[in-house]
């Protein structure tokens, strides 16, 4: 129902709207992913099943064309059932249709094109489709222009990039859960999806919500929470804490192996941190909108945790998170790292 090449082509616009990038240092990627494959192993205990996919240094928009096709194939069940919605509109089933997968289409293509330029690096995996290749990119008009930005080492700010998506490669092949656990979560929360169109002044658009209520209902979750339910909250809180444990321990080894292997390491967590903050007040409205603030959420809360563990108690301890989908810690638990230590250790002593 939705058509994806319209978003593909938004997404292809958006992601080359602006300001020119600088060209990028010349970098060996795959050189620098081999290398930070060797230190992490060393550091995490974690090892690739089946290898590292290729380093490819992608455009803005190659980015974004990824991930629209991504986003397509996660949410096919839910715009399926949207185009079921209209099956009793009659004559005006196709054309309510067409305007509501183009629609879609069309958030989804300015969505995915203003986040392509931030990324820096991605290890992109479907979690839904486990037979499609996963990939590792490198978007390399926004690592040239963090380098400008920022004034920093580029050979060791690209190394400290790379060894932050190559610890993402070794948490999902090196974790023989990790994959299938997050896949079904999405498909319990997308089975829970249920778009609901109400018949508003235009007789089949949605009418516009109380603007009080809006403001309160995305003030903690974004977009997203303005239609979940209680039991989609429940799912979406133990996605959150799953991402919070696989963006927190990428951040934390990066710093620990960073500072024992790049020769211009210091400076460059503040920098990053510099980064993520430095934006203008309408895109920090438009990243709250999005829930994009609680991707950052994410970074923050996840490091604080596996910083604190791995400072107290060893990464060997840290890396418990891996044991089992029941270790993961619960969003609580994110905030009270012994209260998570006690818990997993008594696990172990009584298994």
């Amino acid at each position: 129902m939705v058509d994806w090449s319209l978003a593909r082509q938004l997404a292809r616009l958006a992601a080359n709207a602006g300001s020119t990038a600088p060209s990028l240092p010349p970098a060996d990627f795959p050189a620098l992913v081999a290398d930070s494959e060797r230190h992490l192993t060393g550091y995490t205990g974690l090892s690739a099943e089946g290898g590292i996919p290729p380093a490819e240094t992608v455009s803005r928009a190659e980015w974004a064309e990824v991930n629209v096709d991504t986003l397509g194939s996660l949410l096919g069940p839910v715009t399926d059932r949207l185009g079921g919605r209209f099956e009793g509109a009659g004559p005006f089933a196709g054309p309510l249709r067409t305007a509501a997968g183009a629609t879609v289409a069309a958030e989804c293509g300015l969505v995915l094109g203003y986040m392509s330029q931030r990324v820096l690096g991605q290890y992109e995996l479907s979690l839904l489709e486990p037979e499609r290749p996963a990939r590792l990119l490198f978007v390399g008009p926004n690592l040239a222009r963090a380098v400008r930005d920022l004034d920093i080492d580029a050979d060791s700010f690209l190394r400290w990039i790379v060894l932050h998506e190559v610890t993402h490669v070794l948490q999902f092949s090196g974790v023989p859960w990790l994959r299938d656990h997050m896949g079904t979560l999405m498909r319990e929360y997308l089975a829970t999806v249920e778009v609901r169109i109400e018949r508003g002044a235009a007789g089949g658009l949605p009418s516009l919500p109380d603007m009080r209520d809006l403001v309160e209902r995305f003030r903690e979750g974004g977009l997203v929470a303005l239609v979940q339910t209680g039991e989609q909250r429940v799912i979406f809180d133990r996605i959150q804490a799953v991402m919070s444990v696989i963006e927190g321990y990428s951040e934390h080894v990066m710093d620990a192996v960073g500072e024992q292997v790049l020769p211009a390491y210091e400076g460059l967590r503040d920098a990053m941190e510099r980064r993520r903050r430095s934006r203008s007040a309408p895109e920090r409205v438009l990243q709250r909108l999005l829930g994009l603030d609680l991707k950052m959420r994410q970074y923050e809360q996840g490091k604080h945790f596996c910083d604190a563990v791995a400072d107290r108690h060893g990464v060997g301890t840290l890396n418990l998170v891996w044991d089992s989908p029941e270790a993961i810690p619960s969003l609580a638990e994110l905030d009270d790292p012994e209260a998570w230590v006690a818990r997993v250790r008594g696990t172990r002593a009584a298994a």
